[in-house]
């Protein structure tokens, strides 16, 4: 179990990073807690498998930090007191994260919650019925804590947002993937930050304007 995360300051981000910052899939980290402003909460608790864990492969131009660091470092920009939690474990089952992360989660009283989980159960076989009652029990006590829950991959949220990255036009390809073709490479992940925060900057603008 991983406890709160080391976070960037923006200014303190390394430079060889030339790649990433003339990348038109990427968003420059200035940027990004900008979109973000508005999103509510001011703490995070990030829950799943090896994709929010961070697992990742190296590569030269790109930032080696995962997206839901970059997502961290995004909302801690701009939000004085930000706190968060990183409590997500590679290799673990829905049933598994929801076993080892929920209690843990719900006892940091976050009211921002990044959840991707169900890749592994799909790569073992599962049962569809027995996965959404697990998926089921692992996001609604968090969605009914009050938290806004935002999900991505195969969890989709119960009254939160879900943020579809499939469709992607990098989603199939082999640019954004570690040498495993399994986990992201350090492109894929900051591919998949913009992606997300650009889907959220939409929910963003509607928050701050009620």
């Amino acid at each position: 179990m991983t406890s709160e995360p080391d976070r960037i300051d923006l200014q303190d981000l390394p430079t060889d990073t030339a790649a990433e910052l003339s990348d038109p899939y990427c968003m420059a980290p200035d940027a990004a807690a900008e979109l973000l402003r508005d999103l509510p909460g001011n703490r995070l608790a990030v829950l799943g498998d090896s994709v929010t864990a961070g697992v990742m492969g190296p590569l030269p131009g790109y930032h080696d930090r995962s997206f839901a660091d970059r997502f961290t470092d995004a909302l801690a920009a701009t939000r004085p007191g930000f706190a968060s939690v990183n409590l997500a474990t590679p290799n673990l089952l829905v049933a598994e994260i929801r076993d080892r992360q929920l209690v843990p989660a719900l006892e940091f009283e976050p009211d921002v919650v990044r959840v991707s989980a169900g890749g592994n159960d799909a790569f073992r076989g599962f049962d569809p019925d027995a996965l959404r009652a697990d998926l089921s029990s692992l996001l609604t006590p968090l969605v009914e804590s009050g938290a806004l829950v935002i999900t991505t991959g195969l969890t989709h949220t119960l009254g939160g947002i879900h943020v579809a990255t499939h469709h992607h036009p990098l989603a199939a390809d082999p640019v954004i993937y570690a040498a495993d073709r399994v986990h992201a490479n350090a492109r894929g992940h900051a591919v998949t930050f913009a992606a997300i925060a650009t889907s959220l900057s939409g929910h963003s603008r509607n928050w701050a304007a009620d």
